[in-house]
């Protein structure tokens, strides 16, 4: 298997990945990516399979679990309980519960909503050069996935503080500020929750937490645990991924200087979807194996794990025309930027919804928008996203 080297946090790969993937591609799908100490898939085929694979999954498999470091003990009590960190049968029980109440009519009930939100954020924009992540990327999706869940709008800004805080934890620049820092935030969103969910069943409101209270199958109830860290997850998954697809969403249509057209009613589920692709925001996510998988000439043994490269996938000529070229016009069935099989993305709708609104909403209000610098990408592979994206209207 050839061995390659590229470090995650290199200035020229942070600011674009995609050369490396190409290059790793064209010698074949799987590689040994050696910074990171495993074998990774760039083609889309071998991501597409090994995602849906049952062979493989997220959770450690036992003989391999290792008690966390005492500082990092926080974050992981509630990775614990996690259904992105989880498998059968812990992960169907909870997915199950929880799309009880994360029903695909209460996502498309919030469109209306949606729109009103945005537009009002349109017409809150300072006169002079500002940061679109800050003043509309970023609010657009937490203060929608706040309102679902009924958490108080005045949280926001703290719920971005802790979120972030967690989320670094899987940063190729992660260090020990990182976890101490994740640790902190981590304990303060869980008694945060904990009251909160407690204040909800005392008082159940018309929103998701209490739905969430509420969700039963066969007798069996979300623990109190289970419910911290579904809500927990829910709203760290449920706004970063957002964000950041509106801003390379953004940063993509600016400076290809493309036809906003391609924003209209019949045309904006088309150019939602090649965004995704061409951009997405998280770049890499990895598996164990269970048991013996055979991958093209490689064997992966129980224990192995492998690093499934989503943004190289989404980049594959094999799968698409010129991938390299972002053109809204594209026929896309299918992408790797929500992932595949059990753990398929919760929100993606929900996100697709936001984007198909917010986007269209931008720049009606501000067809003039512009770049005042060059956006740059933040060093936090294997996430790929902007530091901030400086415009005028």
């Amino acid at each position: 298997m050839l061995k390659l080297h590229q470090p995650p946090t290199d200035s020229g790969f942070v600011q674009n990945p995609y050369p490396f993937y190409e290059q790793a591609r064209e010698n074949g799908p799987i590689h040994y990516w050696d910074d990171y100490g495993m074998p990774a898939a760039f083609s889309y085929a071998t991501v597409s399979m090994l995602l849906k694979d049952r062979r493989l999954g997220r959770e450690v498999p036992p003989d391999l679990a290792t008690e966390p470091a005492p500082h990092t003990k926080p974050f992981y009590a509630i990775e614990a309980h996690s259904m992105l960190e989880l498998e059968p049968p812990r992960h169907t029980r909870l997915r199950g519960l929880v799309m009880r109440a994360f029903t695909s009519r209460r996502i498309q009930s919030l469109g209306p909503e949606i729109e009103v939100l945005c537009k009002e954020l349109c017409e809150t924009f300072p006169s002079e050069p500002f940061d679109l992540l800050e003043h509309y990327a970023t609010k657009v999706p937490v203060i929608i996935i706040a309102r679902m869940l009924g958490v108080p709008e005045t949280m926001c800004d703290q719920l971005l503080k802790w979120s972030n805080a967690m989320v670094a934890m899987y940063q190729a620049s992660r260090s020990h500020q990182t976890e101490l820092d994740a640790a902190t935030a981590s304990q303060d969103f869980y008694n945060f929750m904990r009251d909160y969910i407690e204040e909800r069943r005392e008082t159940p409101g018309d929103d998701l937490l209490t739905e969430l209270i509420a969700a039963e199958e066969d007798g069996d109830r979300l623990t109190t645990d289970e419910m911290i860290s579904t809500c927990i997850l829910l709203l760290n998954a449920g706004h970063e991924a957002t964000v950041h697809t509106i801003g390379n969403s953004v940063k993509t249509l600016l400076e290809t200087k493309t036809d906003l057209g391609c924003l209209t009613e019949d045309r904006i589920q088309s150019a939602v979807e090649e965004l995704i692709r061409f951009d997405p925001p998280l770049h890499m996510f990895t598996r164990y194996a269970y048991e013996e998988v055979e991958v093209g000439n490689h064997t992966l043994k129980p224990g192995d794990q492998i690093a499934l490269l989503l943004g190289a996938a989404n980049r594959d000529p094999n799968m698409w025309e010129d991938p390299n070229t972002f053109n809204p016009n594209r026929v896309i069935k299918t992408n790797m930027a929500f992932g595949a099989g059990r753990h398929f993305c919760i929100g993606a709708p929900l996100a697709r919804l936001e984007m198909q609104i917010a986007l269209p909403a931008l720049f009606e209000r501000h067809p003039g928008l512009s770049l005042v610098e060059p956006p740059e990408y933040a060093n936090v592979y294997h996430f790929h996203c902007l530091k901030k994206l400086m415009v005028k209207t």
